[in-house]
């Protein structure tokens, strides 16, 4: 078994468990609500639950290599899913930062949850 992957993957369900109470809450909810036309609206919202999907795979996959044993693959899948919290990191970043909001980083705190995966991931799969 491979601790690090099993941390990891305990903390991508957790990150996946606030996306999507946290998320119907604060982002889904108030976005149908708005007036932004049909169209952009649905287009967010079906990419919202693409993300969802994504965020629980991720997880689900992160269990599996870290219960299964280890094989050739074990560490390409992890290195790739490590890739993929860290890109979603530095977008949560990036689009934070260039806002000019002050203490941005507690304005878009999505990163904080999506960079431990990231680490957990990494040390897993090293």
């Amino acid at each position: 078994m491979n601790g690090w992957l099993l941390a990891g993957g305990i903390t991508a369900f957790g990150v996946s468990a606030v996306h999507i109470v946290a998320g119907r809450r604060d982002v889904v909810r108030p976005l149908l609500s708005c007036g932004l036309a049909d169209e952009p609206k649905r287009v967010f919202h079906a990419v919202w639950h693409m993300v969802t999907v994504d965020l629980v795979l991720s997880a689900a996959a992160l269990l599996y290599l870290a219960l299964a044993e280890d094989t050739s693959a074990t560490s390409l899948v992890a290195w790739f899913v490590a890739a993929h919290f860290v890109a979603y990191t530095v977008v949560f970043l990036v689009v934070t930062l260039s806002v000019g909001w002050p203490k941005p980083l507690l304005r878009l705190p999505q990163w904080i949850l999506l960079l431990p995966v990231a680490v957990l991931t990494a040390a897993g799969a090293a």
